[in-house]
């Protein structure tokens, strides 16, 4: 395994200096070869549902699912796609008809080989949501205030070089949707929490520089950004422009000090809420405010004047990397970088440190763009609902932290992920993912929103995943996650979900093949009066064509 990149969602000026080229870019170098692999599915099952606590009640449906796994790798091109529908039939319970589509994709394709490539990538999930604002992915049956997410994006990456220059930089457009039930109550009869509904965001980069030890002894670069999102929610926009020069001073074969120093203009405005004749702020079906648009913009945050940071980048090989940098912005210290390192072609392990600005849609757009082009996503084995993560070639990756929370209000973003990937002998495979997201949310003063201005959320989640073959016919997969959430609003609420799923599929015929699946999961939530744990259980046949 050759470590392809360093994920940096700040200001990745290194990746310019060093002249790294972007992942889809380095991917498409690496070889000839194509490889496509297609599975196209289709799934019955019986699904046996048991509350445990507080209730027992024991629910059957049938489910009804097709769906596709694909993965194209060549010389010019690649991605990788997961995609499912599946229903639910419930036996006079209305509840339990349900249809869902979710999946995720990620691919590239090169426009000007070596230079210009399109990337696109899209997502889809249900998730949980809590009155706090808390989002939990593997939703339980039947269970109430459950919403869809989908988001994509698409843009042209850049990674050439002229001369002595090496020019990197891309555009993206990304649109991201919250469906969520007609509202979703703090507590009972509290007020409504405002949910995402949906969003724009437009980012563009431009960085041109040289490399240490070519054209100079040392490397230096001028670059810009400019960022958008334009949230539907009150109006709602973040506005982000810089510019910014930096250096790289090698001191060794593999250690360089780096460091940069800019300008930056951020601002963050909405609208107010309608109200009605008693002043109240008036919420349109779905519960969420409806923006008065003749109401004057408001500032929730202004902040311009230089930005500057400094660090380091070590690369002793091609399989390890490591960047670390403090320095000041949006009017603080800020620090962000990462480490990957692959000791064998077997084993993939990778930290992103991150810091930023924006809203709900902007920082899930972002963590979809950084996923792999090639992965294996991971699944619920009872419900196949997406579960956020997914493995591959180049290591795991994960939005979970992104969808920890869904309030409508922009916010600073600062946090940590860590994957690790191996695979053990020819059949089996072992990923482990989690991290910590901080969330401080941006609001206008005097608008029904300003209540969230300075609240903080904060989350912390895990994923492990075990799987492999047995023999030459079956297969089995072991999941497990923990999701911890809690919110500075409504006297610290907290939310606490974990569950672990077994799997078992065995062939019976070619293409036909039988599987079993059983699951236990558990939510704590402050909302609740009570905790609900629940325990799972599925047969049923699956054709592959």
């Amino acid at each position: 395994m050759r470590l392809s990149k360093l994920l940096i969602t700040s200001v990745p000026v290194s990746a310019m200096l060093a002249a790294m080229p972007a992942n889809a870019q380095q991917q498409s170098q690496q070889g000839s070869d194509r490889r496509v692999e297609v599975t196209p599915y289709i799934e019955v099952s019986q699904v046996l549902f048991a509350e445990l606590s507080p209730g027992d009640d024991v629910l059957t449906f049938t489910q009804v699912a097709a769906g596709v796994d694909a993965s194209a790798q060549g010389r010019n091109a690649g991605g990788s796609v997961s995609l499912r529908y599946e229903r639910n039939i419930g036996y006079g319970n209305d509840d339990l008809d349900t249809d869902t589509v979710s999946g995720v994709a990620r691919g590239y394709v090169a426009v000007v080989p070596n230079a210009v490539n399109f990337e696109a990538g899209a997502l889809a999930s249900r998730t949980t949501v809590d009155g706090s604002g808390a989002s939990t992915l593997n939703p339980l049956v039947g269970q109430d205030a459950e919403s869809r997410i989908y988001s994509a994006y698409a843009g042209p990456t850049v990674a050439t070089k002229a001369g002595d220059l090496y020019i990197n930089g891309g555009a993206r457009v990304g649109y991201t949707r919250v469906e969520t039930p007609t509202s979703v109550a703090t507590d009972a009869g509290g007020d409504r929490l405002d949910v995402f509904n949906d969003s724009v965001s437009y980012q563009a980069d431009l960085r041109v520089g040289t490399k240490a030890g070519e054209a100079l002894p040392i490397g230096i670069g001028v670059g810009g950004r400019a960022y958008q999102e334009d949230i539907s929610n009150l109006d709602q926009r973040v506005r982000d422009l810089n510019v910014r020069a930096d250096v790289a001073v090698p001191l060794s074969s593999s250690l360089s000090l780096v460091g940069g120093v800019g300008y930056e203009d951020v601002e963050i405005s909405a609208r107010d809420a309608l109200t009605d004749a008693d002043g109240n702020p008036v919420v349109d079906d779905n519960g969420r405010f409806v923006t008065d648009p003749n109401s004057a913009r408001q500032i929730a945050f202004d902040v311009d004047g230089i930005i500057w940071d400094a660090g380091v980048v070590w690369r002793p090989s091609s399989r390890t990397a490591l960047e670390a940098r403090v320095g000041r912005r949006y009017d603080s210290t800020t620090y962000y970088g990462s480490f990957a390192y692959a000791p064998s072609d077997r084993s993939v392990f990778a930290v992103n440190v991150y810091d930023g600005v924006q809203g709900f849609g902007g920082a899930l757009n972002n963590s979809l763009a950084g996923l792999p082009t090639e992965f294996s996503a991971s699944r619920n084995p009872l419900t196949g609902d997406f579960t956020g993560g997914v493995s591959g070639g180049d290591g795991a990756g994960f939005v979970s932290g992104v969808l920890g929370s869904v309030r409508s209000a922009t916010f600073r973003s600062r946090g940590v992920n860590a994957s690790f990937s191996r695979k053990i002998g020819p059949r089996y495979n072992f990923a482990v993912a989690g991290g910590y997201d901080r969330r401080k949310f941006l609001a206008a003063e005097g608008t029904v929103l300003g209540a969230a201005n300075g609240l903080v959320d904060e989350s912390y989640y895990v994923n492990t995943s075990f799987s492999g073959e047995i023999g030459r016919s079956s297969s089995f997969a072991l999941n497990a996650y923990s999701n911890w959430f809690e919110s500075e609003a409504n006297a610290g609420q907290s939310v606490n979900a974990l569950g672990a799923s077994a799997s078992y599929q065995r062939t019976i015929v070619p293409r036909l093949s039988a599987r079993a699946a059983v699951a236990y999961d558990y939510l704590d939530s402050d909302i609740s009066v009570d905790d609900i744990s629940a325990a799972s259980g599925l047969v049923g046949l699956r054709y592959d064509f």
